[in-house]
């Protein structure tokens, strides 16, 4: 068989040698800050016998280019990084926190010759408290990974044997490791839920007086209560929109901890308008026009060679007109979320599956028309990790105002229980708008009716719930020096010339999208942002160093989209005169 030919790719994103020592959690920010990211030692370990890999470069995986290592896991394989640091009197407190932003797929972690724990999952953040067995000098940390690809724990899109749209699998740490101090009573987590009045704000932990200092146009407002809950109501409040994305910064003090974090004013639902059902930011009904985001990176993989990476895709779908994107079966670095809360995208955020996919029940069945009763099975232990990184994702992303949206199962990838999923979820945080079955498989309950359309024309039903055209698009354009993949190219439809690509891409928006919304479109994702490895249908290549499109023609679609939504949700039918 032919070996496949595929090429290292380089970002313009690499900056200062630790780029991703800053602040990992913008939203709830102290003075104290220690980053273990760096040189680690890394050692591949097999029937209990370690063999040195080398010095990697933490936070990228191992399996790209970035960490220094770029290798695969292999079966049976296990990694095992060690790092040696000193810690100073002057940074200890009372108490001392580990924290990993993320680490795939199970880790199990010791601090000074002492277990202190293991955690499953690969996307989401977990911490220690390490005051026992914290030294001031030197200390050792050590973190043993197991990543076989178990298909139980959520996994994205990632698959051993990579290719289409399937990607390569990542293992490791993955996300920044830190350390804080803080007093024995410190705060736990803050909870915003806004209005457009002001915003109600949830404490855990802490001392029981406390003291907000807003931070607004016209100067400091101090606000002083007791207990776990205190509603602010803001004076001429500015609402936060891709627009004008206005944060209002505060600092919470809590005893003897100071905490620094920032809240927006924002509303998101649906609203009727001329008898149609609408997405409504702030209470108006919205359009949100979007871009389908794997969150790929060429030579870090699932991370940037730094947080310009993240500005800098936010700031490319602004520029092209763009005010939502789809964070797709990946939960980022609260960074990102940070970048966007800042720039102002809306985004529409994806729980990440688990589950084996089933080429022909989740793809061919719905592509030939069957979209309607099909459902998977899952085990007690695939449901509890599922569910409980659903629940922990809604936690974490619970402040940022960009997030709007949810999806919880793609084209049925693991889908089961939909509606009960739904009414879970829903449940825990009622501010966001829910996506149930992305694509096919619907059940009764979702907020949303939500269509995935790739091998025919646009024709799309009128629903009593918001039209979404959650995925459409997929057009490919390969470009010669900034592609991964030399002989495989996937795509729906493709172009070898920029220019034909662009004229396909605005007649798909002038001739199909755009005579949707008189029958309720409210919502698109174009497939995609950017190239990921096999796939060539981005906006931008895979190495982010080419855009395919003309800025001004995209700006120019955007405008004409929106101002049809305008003219749409304006018009008033005879009958209601």
């Amino acid at each position: 068989m032919k070996k496949i030919r595929t090429v290292r790719l380089k970002t313009p994103f690499e900056g200062e040698e630790n780029a991703w020592d800053i602040y990992p959690r913008p939203q709830m920010r102290r003075d104290s800050f220690c980053s273990l990211n760096g040189d680690w030692e890394l050692f591949s370990v097999k029937k209990n016998e370690k063999t040195y890999l080398g010095t990697i470069k933490v936070p990228f995986p191992p399996e790209s280019a970035l960490s220094g290592i770029e290798k695969t896991l292999g079966k049976n394989e296990k990694y095992l990084y060690a790092k040696t640091f000193s810690i100073s009197a002057d940074f200890l407190n009372e108490r001392t926190l580990l924290h990993f932003g993320a680490c795939d797929q199970i880790a199990k972690v010791t601090l000074n010759g002492v277990e202190l724990g293991e955690h499953i999952g690969g996307y989401l953040p977990f911490s220690f408290d390490v005051s026992e067995q914290i030294r001031i000098g030197e200390n050792t940390l050590s973190v043993e990974i197991t990543d076989e690809l178990d298909l139980e724990i959520p996994y994205g899109k990632q698959r051993k044997k990579r290719g289409g749209m399937w990607y390569t699998p990542i293992s490791g740490i993955w996300q920044t490791v830190w350390m804080e101090s803080v007093p024995a009573n410190a705060i736990r987590s803050i909870k915003f839920t806004p209005s457009l009045m002001g915003v109600t704000v949830e404490i855990d932990g802490g001392e029981e007086r406390k003291i907000l200092t807003v931070e607004t146009p016209n100067g400091l407002t101090e606000y002083r209560f007791q207990g776990k809950r205190a509603v602010i109501k803001l004076k001429d409040p500015i609402l936060w929109t891709p627009e004008q994305p206005h944060l209002y910064p505060l600092t919470i003090k809590c005893g003897n901890d100071t905490v620094y974090s920032y809240f927006a004013l924002r509303t998101f639902g649906t609203v009727w308008v001329n008898g149609k059902n609408y997405l409504a930011l702030n209470g108006k009904p919205y359009f949100c026009h979007g871009l389908l985001d794997q969150g790929y990176y060429s030579d870090g993989i699932y991370l940037p060679a730094s947080p310009e990476g993240f500005r800098f895709d936010i700031r490319t779908a602004k520029s092209l007109g763009f005010n939502m994107l789809r964070k797709h079966i990946k939960i980022e670095p609260e960074v990102f979320y940070h970048e966007c809360d800042k720039q102002g995208i809306i985004v529409f955020q994806d729980m990440v599956n688990s589950g084996k996919y089933s080429f022909l029940f989740d793809t061919a069945l719905p592509t030939i028309g069957r979209k309607k009763g099909v459902t998977h099975k899952a085990s007690e232990r695939r449901r509890e990790l599922f569910e409980s990184a659903c629940e922990e994702t809604l936690r974490l992303l619970y402040n940022h105002p960009c997030v709007c949206c949810y999806t919880i199962f793609n084209e049925g990838w693991g889908q089961y229980d939909a509606d009960r999923m739904y009414e879970k979820l829903k449940a825990l945080d009622p501010s966001r708008v829910f996506d149930s079955t992305s694509g096919w498989f619907e059940e009764e309950k979702s907020d949303v009716k939500s269509e995935h359309v790739y091998f025919k024309k646009l024709d799309l039903t009128p629903s009593e719930k918001p039209l979404f055209l959650s995925e459409f698009g997929g057009y490919s354009c390969k470009i010669k020096g900034h592609s991964f993949n030399l002989d495989k190219t996937y795509g729906y439809r493709f172009f070898e010339k920029r220019e034909d690509f662009m004229n396909a891409l605005e007649k798909l928006y002038l001739d199909e999208v755009i005579p949707m919304i008189e029958r309720g479109l409210c919502a698109t994702v174009l497939t995609q942002l950017s190239d990921v490895e096999d796939e060539t249908n981005g906006l931008l290549t895979y190495d982010r160093q080419v855009l395919k499109t003309d800025g001004k023609r995209m700006v120019d679609i955007s405008k004409t989209l929106f101002n049809a939504f305008e003219e749409q949700i304006q018009y008033v039918p005879k009958d209601e005169f």
